[in-house]
């Protein structure tokens, strides 16, 4: 019996998000830039989706909150970014906060789940999650912000997690492969992106608890805490 087996066999998913991942909260995040350097280029949308655990272990998407930002004071913005993410930086109808406001309106809402899961900080979830991360952490050194919420470095990666569960990297093809629905007219707007990403997550998440909870059924263990099978 393999190793990577015989731990599955041991551990008994838990079934309140504190004890899943070492009290951290996951919660997906995506962002919409003006290029690639967090330092120089504009954070233009933000998006994030709180993972939320049932009685039964299993995890779910929380609903997404998301918010246009305003180009910060001398933010470079590449055109070849607006070309993929569709975004008019100058129009009207962007409704776009400050960035300090914009992490506010995020952030509120991901302190609310983290203290309903019972969880002590949030762990940023992404498909390239460094990127994403890297432009939030910008936005909260620019504004000063006090109550950033995320864990600084760490954070869950779907472009790994996809690879490792389907064989798939890009966003598109894990999603897919996942067996979802994947529109790439909606693709690379913040919303859609955070959506589709946090659904790819649960899967991933649950296809583990479900090949963990089978492993012991097979072995007459228990796959819940108060001992039933």
């Amino acid at each position: 019996m393999s190793c990577i087996l015989l731990r599955m066999i041991d551990t008994v998913t838990p079934v309140n998000m504190a004890d899943r991942f070492r009290g951290f909260l996951p919660v997906v995040v995506d962002v919409e830039t003006g290029g690639f350097d967090p330092q120089r280029h504009a954070l233009l949308e933000i998006a994030a989706c709180p993972i939320r655990m049932d009685t039964e272990g299993w995890v779910h998407p929380d609903p997404v909150v998301s918010t246009q930002v305003e180009a910060f004071d001398g933010a470079q913005i590449d055109p070849r970014s607006l070309e993929v993410t569709g975004i008019d930086p100058d129009s009207p109808l962007r409704e776009a906060m400050p960035e300090r406001a914009a992490l506010n309106h995020v952030f509120a809402p991901v302190r609310k789940a983290i203290k309903a899961a019972g969880c002590h900080r949030a762990v940023l979830v992404g498909h390239n999650a460094a990127f994403d991360l890297s432009f939030l952490n910008a936005a909260v050194k620019r504004t000063g912000h006090k109550r950033d919420p995320f864990h600084p470095f760490s954070c869950f990666d779907t472009a790994t997690l996809g690879g490792l569960a389907f064989g798939q990297t890009v966003l598109s093809k894990a999603v897919l492969a996942a067996g979802l629905d994947f529109d790439s007219h909606e693709a690379h707007s913040a919303v859609y992106d955070t959506e589709r990403t946090a659904r790819l997550f649960c899967i991933i998440v649950n296809r583990w608890k479900s090949l963990s909870d089978s492993a012991r059924v097979q072995h007459g263990l228990s796959v819940d805490h108060d001992g039933a099978v």
